[in-house]
Order: structure tokens, then C-alpha cells, then sequence
């Protein structure tokens, strides 16, 4: 079970950089914004996987509040982002 934590953590890790590397080099505001969920959705994943593998609840409230923020900036910026017609 120890490999598959160093598994996950390395994949977990990789996936953080990839999303922050798209985050600064991103081309638009809709590709920034899909990176920062993706960040945070990986975020979330690894504490859930580092829950399941110390078999504890602890950290259950900051996952509920990632998924909050998730949520409400996605809402957020699919509100104010100018709507471009692709005709």
C-alpha cells in the first residue's frame, strides 16, 4: 500500500504543476479559470486520497470548502465573463 501512495502522490504532484503551468502561461481567461478548477479538483483528490489512506475524517471541512470555492468561482466567472459570439 505504500507504493500506491507514492504512486498517487507523484501522479497527484504532476497534475498540480501541469495546471499551474497553464495558469501562468494560459493564452485566455477561460483557460486559467479551467486550470484553477482543475488545480483545485486535484487538491482535493489527493486530500481525499490521504484521508482514505490514514483512514481519518480530519480534514472532511476542507474539503467541503475547496468544493465551495470550486463551485461559486466557477459560477462566479461563468457570470462576468463577456459572452462571445462564435458566428
Amino acid at each position: 500500500m505504500h507504493i500506491v501512495a507514492i504512486i498517487a502522490g507523484i501522479l497527484f504532484g504532476a497534475a498540480a504543476l501541469i495546471s499551474l503551468y497553464r495558469i501562468v502561461r494560459g493564452p485566455t481567461v477561460l483557460d486559467r479559470v479551467i486550470a484553477s478548477d482543475v488545480l483545485v479538483a486535484t487538491v482535493i483528490c489527493a486530500l481525499g486520497a490521504e484521508m482514505a489512506f490514514n483512514r481519518h475524517t480530519d480534514t472532511l471541512a476542507v474539503l467541503l470548502a475547496l468544493a465551495l470555492f470550486a463551485v461559486l468561482g466557477s459560477l462566479s466567472v461563468a457570470r462576468f465573463l463577456p459572452v462571445r459570439d462564435t458566428e
